[in-house]
């Protein structure tokens, strides 16, 4: 079955970066769409970035200008980059695979992601 494995979570000063990684495996990274979902003690899930199979990318409002999606197909990695991090990013951070433009059918375990004030 299809595996997703997040990597690069931490605690971090606000204003500073992290960097997420994840790793596919058993599934051809080009072939799906992908992104990352968080979602914050309290709070509903939230979509954070896509990046879609025809190149499309796209950001939740909240992270735009800050946060950047990346894939590289021939690893099977999708990254992103987090920049001027704020206390409100703290939050469990997945990384997703799918089919639809939402990404959101294969589930990695998800990285905690704490952003002291």
């Amino acid at each position: 079955q299809v595996q997703l494995v997040e990597s690069g979570g931490g605690l971090v000063q606000a204003g500073g970066s992290l960097r997420l990684s994840c790793v596919a495996s058993r599934i051809i990274l080009s072939s799906v769409n992908m992104g990352w979902y968080r979602q914050a003690p309290g709070k509903q899930r939230e979509l954070v970035a896509t990046a879609i199979r025809d190149g499309t990318i796209d950001y939740a409002d909240s992270v735009k200008g800050r946060f950047t999606i990346s894939r590289d197909n021939a690893k099977n990695t999708v990254s992103l980059q987090m920049n001027s991090l704020k206390p409100e990013d703290t939050a469990v951070y997945y990384c997703t695979a799918g089919w639809s433009r939402r990404a959101s059918d294969v589930w990695g375990q998800g990285t905690q992601v704490t952003v002291s004030s």
